[in-house]
């Protein structure tokens, strides 16, 4: 294993791995422009679904909302080319901000919240917030999509002080109720004409809005070694870090005849149902064109699938040092202890005895250690991209992830060895060498 980074000098700024695309990427929308963003510097071409699909050999991607697809057909073989493909998700639980938000109550102004996904929602009191996302907006008679950021201290969900409970231990938290985020104080603010006039745009000229909050402490390496790693929404972004990172190290190697895909789904922790979740055509329409536009047919199309690998990379739970009997006494997971396999009898995950078997030759490829991940059969397991993922496209898939504790909390904590390997270990299974 590696061994952690070096502690840089006191006063030195500690910046750690992917640490700047967590910090410009407060929303699935700002994540997938940081992504076309570092894809387009590096050559790869952007490509609309609503043109006609690009012939020739090449580094492509394409973004559909908060989704991201990019790949590299410059190795292929043939259209009848197996692809290797990493999936992940955008998205994180947060508080968004609903329709109508603005509110007052005892003086206060107040802002409408909702939970989105499963945060864990004490983790979201007392902290200042600022709000980012994507509004579409009238110009000219047209509808033209804008992102919203504003990194100010701008909303607080403050708790209920413990002398005011009724067993003088903290409430439980009703997500209608008790999640309304202080504003200012006075009488009923209007956050869309704040939000209009940050955009320089006439309230009346918002057509809809897609607003969330944001954790605004900066991501941040820390401890005695400088060992760990805290940032928001490491859940998944950390897999967007080091799919991206990877699929740029590999497209200029040889990958015997395999096309290299990177797929980034939005509202995976709401179900994956949408136009660009996992559940949507994304990636089989993808796929799909990228084989006829190589000139396959049908046939060539499912050639490429029935070889293709799918790793569905997520976070996965590090063992707890103050909660270690809530996990699988005999899969005991490591900060810093490499990529994990997971694995679910019941199909929670979709890794099977054959995506188990790729992922492992990846990672002795890359040189970095595995861990396997079971869950406790007396507790509920989440689940992710990679059951959706199998389903609808019929090929292999193995969940994989990095460890971390405080998953669905505001701010996130894991190794900070672990992205490197993590990457390493993407990078080989996207440009296998047997």
């Amino acid at each position: 294993m590696p061994p952690p980074p070096t502690p840089p000098p006191p006063g030195a700024a500690r910046q750690p791995a992917g640490g700047r695309l967590v910090d410009v990427s407060p929303s699935p929308f700002h994540l997938c422009a940081e992504v076309a963003r570092r894809l387009g510097a590096a050559g790869v071409v952007e490509v609309r679904e609503t043109e006609a699909w690009p012939t020739e050999q090449g580094r492509y991607f394409l973004v559909r909302g908060g989704s991201v697809v990019a790949w590299s057909t410059e190795s292929a073989a043939g259209p009848q080319s197996a692809f290797r493909i990493v999936g992940g998700h955008t998205d994180s639980p947060n508080l968004r901000v609903k329709q109508r938000p603005d509110r007052s109550s005892a003086g206060w102004e107040t802002v409408a919240l909702e939970p989105y996904g499963g945060p864990l929602l004490n983790s979201w009191l007392d902290r200042e917030l600022g709000l980012s996302g994507r509004v579409t907006v009238r110009r000219g008679g047209r509808a033209e999509h804008l992102l919203v950021r504003i990194d100010e201290p701008v909303l607080t969900v403050a708790q209920l002080a413990i002398h005011l409970s009724e067993d003088r231990k903290g409430v439980a938290l009703d997500p209608q109720r008790h999640l309304d985020g202080i504003y200012g104080v006075g009488e009923k603010a209007d956050l869309l004409a704040d939000v209009a006039d940050r955009l320089d745009v006439e309230t009346d000229a918002l057509l809809g809005w897609e607003i969330m909050t944001h954790d605004l402490v900066p991501s941040q390496i820390f401890g005695r070694k400088a060992d760990l790693l805290a940032a928001p929404r490491l859940d998944n972004q950390t897999t967007c870090w080091a799919g991206t990172t990877a699929l740029l190290d590999v497209v200029d190697q040889p990958t015997e005849g395999v096309v290299p895909l990177l797929v980034l789904f939005d509202h995976e922790e709401v179900g994956s149902t949408s136009d660009r979740g996992a559940d949507s055509d994304l990636l089989v329409t993808v796929v799909e064109r990228i084989v006829l536009a190589a000139g396959g047919t049908r046939d060539d199309y499912h050639r490429a699938v029935s070889g293709s690998v799918v790793a569905s990379g997520d976070m996965s739970h590090a063992t707890h040092p103050n909660y270690a009997d809530r996990h699988e006494p005999s899969h005991r997971i490591l900060p810093n202890g490499g990529p994990v396999l997971k694995v679910h009898p019941n199909l929670r995950y979709a890794t099977d005895a054959s995506g188990a078997g790729a992922f492992a030759l990846a990672c002795e490829q890359a040189g970095v250690p595995l861990q396997r991940y079971e869950h406790r059969a007396d507790l509920p397991c989440g689940s992710t991209v990679g059951p959706l993922t199998a389903a609808r496209t019929g090929m292999t898939t193995v969940d994989v992830g990095a460890p971390q504790l405080a998953m669905h909390a505001a701010r996130e904590l894991m190794g900070a060895a672990d992205p490197a390997m993590y990457t390493d270990a993407l990078a080989a299974f996207l440009a296998p060498e047997y």
